[in-house]
């Protein structure tokens, strides 16, 4: 039977749904042109038999076309195509992609792009992981569904935009004990995941072409995301063993972010005496700073330094956590401990952006917390992850001593190590990248791209025999690439 449109048309199998497909087709075409002005449509009977449909499907898409405008319905004879505004014969020509007229100037040119997934094997060396496989899903799952019938008892309602209070309570008791981070439910506003929080702290501070911020260099990218879309002017700042370098902080900088538990993406932590520094630093010069412990949970060596919010005297420091790299980056719940100045502000940022986060997942977390749930899994996870680090610490000093060097560090789910000759940067880095999925060169957190050549392994998803196999490759690779 010969076509009845010039265009394809589908069906669905199921019945239900075929009077909505064929109405979008044909108001796609009449839209693009493909249905000229005062076209007549097919005669529906004709319609229906070349599509194996029944007669009524067409008529009621007929019907809607009418109806929304798209259609002139005339007695006795077909519909015709109505005059209307059509489309661009080339749809996004005149505006590319990230370069439109109507975007706010931050955002023509992006800074952060969403990663493309990537293809890796179940075992790899990614960062920020950490290892399902060891979760007490049974556990979360009964929690939540919990949850879920007390809920179904209670009336719906908007929970505070800064969190439950249950929560709240739970994360200040847990940060206390973990991190000795001194807080109480108040000081706490319960966000979106870390992202969020550097978000709202940037809105908050920011004032949009004036504010300095210096970030590491290398640094966490999405953290300068944050800022930079906020309108902050960025400052880089190296880093080197004993953390950010304090002394190179300009004079008028009003935000410093660190990272000081575990450098990311280099490890190293931050000493006492930068630590000390920077406090003092912060104070005669009425800045502020973000300190983001994003796996400071898991620590392998001596006792931990006290985080930045501890040693603050001044009201200082917004110390930010997730629960991504303890948990499960899925469950999107981080906070901020946020100065007693700042704490309304700051909930005020947070209802305007996102009036408040799941009450479901908060009240399980919540449950989670005060249970001793998150402490165990830690403790449970605490020596799995020391085997994986210890395999990749022997691996990179008896396989590949000759090429890398471990950067020192005592946390985290990941480790660094530099190029013992940087000037084989371009032979090296590729044969290691290629034979260990998912690590990451440093060079790819860094904005100046003026940094110490070095790779970032992640161990939180990776066997230690795994490991040991993946670092023979390389070695067996890297011999042959150096005779």
């Amino acid at each position: 039977m010969e076509p009845v449109f010039s265009f394809p048309v589908t069906v669905p199998r199921a019945r239900g749904e075929r009077t909505r497909a064929l109405h979008e087709q044909l108001r796609a075409a009449i839209l693009d042109g493909r249905l000229p002005v005062d076209e007549p449509l097919p005669a529906t009977r004709r319609v229906a038999e070349a599509l194996g449909v029944a007669r009524n499907t067409v008529v009621a898409a007929y019907d809607l076309l009418v109806a929304e405008g798209y259609l002139v319905p005339r007695q006795g004879a077909r519909p015709r195509v109505a005059g209307i505004a059509r489309r661009p014969p080339r749809p996004g020509r005149a505006m590319a992609a990230g370069t439109a007229p109507r975007f706010a100037p931050a955002w023509r040119t992006p800074f952060l792009r969403p990663s493309p997934p990537r293809v890796l094997p179940a075992q790899n060396f990614r960062l920020g992981l950490p290892d399902h496989r060891h979760f007490p899903h049974a556990l979360w799952r009964r929690l939540m569904a919990r949850e879920l019938r007390r809920l179904a008892r209670e009336p719906f309602a908007y929970p505070p935009s800064q969190g439950i209070e249950a929560l709240r309570g739970a994360i200040a008791q847990h940060v206390a004990f973990a991190r000795a981070v001194a807080c109480a439910a108040d000081d706490v506003v319960v966000t979106s995941g870390a992202q969020q929080a550097f978000d709202l702290v940037a809105r908050l501070l920011v004032t949009p072409g004036q504010t300095r911020v210096a970030v590491e260099e290398p640094g966490y990218p999405p953290v300068r995301a944050a800022f930079a879309a906020a309108g902050a002017r960025l400052v880089p700042i190296p880093v080197d063993d004993e953390g950010l370098r304090v002394e190179r902080l300009p004079d008028d900088a009003r935000i410093v972010v660190v990272t000081p538990s575990h450098q990311s993406p280099t490890g190293v932590a931050m000493s006492l005496r930068r630590r000390a520094e920077l406090l003092d630093f912060a104070r005669r010069r009425g800045a502020v700073v973000v300190e983001d412990d994003y796996d400071g949970e898991f620590r392998f060596g001596g006792r931990p330094l006290d985080a930045l919010q501890t040693l603050d005297r001044d009201g200082r420091v917004f110390y930010v956590g997730t629960f991504s790299k303890s948990l499960f980056p899925a469950l999107r719940k981080g906070f901020v401990v946020a100065p007693a100045w700042a704490r309304d502000g700051l909930a005020m940022v947070k209802h305007c952006c996102d009036s408040h986060c799941d009450l479901v997942t908060q009240s399980a977390l919540a449950a989670f917390i005060r249970d001793g749930h998150l402490a165990r899994h830690v403790r449970h996870m605490r020596p799995i992850y020391a085997a994986r680090r210890e395999a990749l610490l022997d691996g990179l000093r008896h396989e590949l001593g000759e090429w890398l060097e471990p950067i020192p560090s005592e946390a985290g789910l990941h480790l660094a190590a530099r190029l013992r000759d940087p000037a084989a940067a371009s032979r090296l880095l590729p044969v290691v990248l290629r034979h260990a999925p998912g690590a990451e060169s440093t060079a790819d957190y860094a904005m100046t791209r003026r940094v110490e050549p070095a790779v970032t392994f992640g161990y939180g998803v990776i066997d230690t025999a795994e490991i040991a196999a993946a670092l023979a490759r390389m070695r067996r690779a890297l011999r042959k690439v150096y005779g």
